[in-house]
């Protein structure tokens, strides 16, 4: 994650939230919706994890453009879940969480499946 905030401004100066922090209350919402096995690792955050840099936020990208929150979102599901439902309930449950602590309504969240878990 860069040093991108989202500002706000209001009537005792401005607020600003960091892409890390965004970032954090999504993997808490995802973590939270039954039928996700977890979240997956982009091509980029392995390469970056094998060279040695840290990746904080695995599955999870995060985006301000044009006053709006771009939230992309990589999960794996559980077997014999309905993929469909749990990305919706993916969706709903980042939205809900997202309004609750930041007060944000500008925002899409782009839910992708990269994999099924199955029990082992």
């Amino acid at each position: 994650m860069g040093e991108n905030y989202i500002s706000c401004q209001v009537e005792k100066g401005s607020i600003n939230i960091s892409e890390e922090v965004i970032a954090g209350v999504v993997k808490s919402a995802v973590c939270e919706v039954e039928g996700v096995a977890g979240l997956s690792y982009t091509a980029g955050a392995e390469l970056a994890e094998l060279i040695g840099l840290k990746t904080v936020n695995k599955g999870i990208k995060v985006q301000f453009t044009d006053g709006k929150i771009i939230i992309d979102v990589i999960i794996n599901v559980v077997y014999g879940c309905n993929i469909v439902k749990v990305a919706q309930d993916v969706q709903e449950k980042v939205m809900t969480l997202l309004q609750a602590s930041t007060g944000i309504e500008q925002a899409e969240v782009n839910v992708h499946v990269s994999g099924i878990a199955f029990d082992k």
